[in-house]
């Protein structure tokens, strides 16, 4: 069996693998019936879906019809602008809320673009924070913190 598509064959593992965890972590919580679903029905059903799709992009990848295709070079720069982002905006979300830190996530992570331009970066992050805002605080009512601490009393 030999490997036609490289990147194929990475993106079907990534998914095969994080699909099985998800099914697998979700089996510490209750299963509930397809008529009354626990909190662990859907994400286990999710994994399998995941994996499935994961092994079946593998096997694209191995076909002798896949285009024969390498893997590029992990740009590491990219990859560290937009993890660190991420982590940024979970350590930033309490203390500063969310009206502060989506936007710093957002142009946090544009600096990984090789084509970042600040102007368009902040309205994006206006855009993205009026929607996060409007489907997750108003449409689903969750509770995040929108300002920061020292603004809540």
């Amino acid at each position: 069996m030999e490997i036609r598509n490289h990147k194929d064959f990475a993106s079907g593992l990534f998914y095969a693998v994080v699909g099985v965890g998800f099914s697998y972590v979700s089996t510490s919580y209750t299963m509930g019936t397809a008529a009354k679903m626990g909190p662990g029905y859907f994400p286990f059903w999710l994994g399998i879906i995941l994996t499935l799709l994961g092994l079946m992009v593998i096997a694209g990848s191995v076909s002798p019809k896949a285009e024969p295709d390498k893997l590029d070079r992990w740009d590491v720069k990219t990859l560290l602008w937009i993890l660190g982002s991420v982590v940024m905006f979970g350590l930033l979300l309490y203390p500063l809320g969310l009206l502060i830190s989506l936007p710093i996530l957002v142009i946090v992570s544009s600096m990984a673009s090789h084509e970042f331009d600040f102007k368009w970066a902040a309205v994006n992050a206006l855009v993205l924070t009026a929607l996060s805002y409007g489907a997750f605080v108003y449409g689903l009512n969750l509770q995040f913190p929108l300002w920061p601490a020292f603004m809540a009393h």
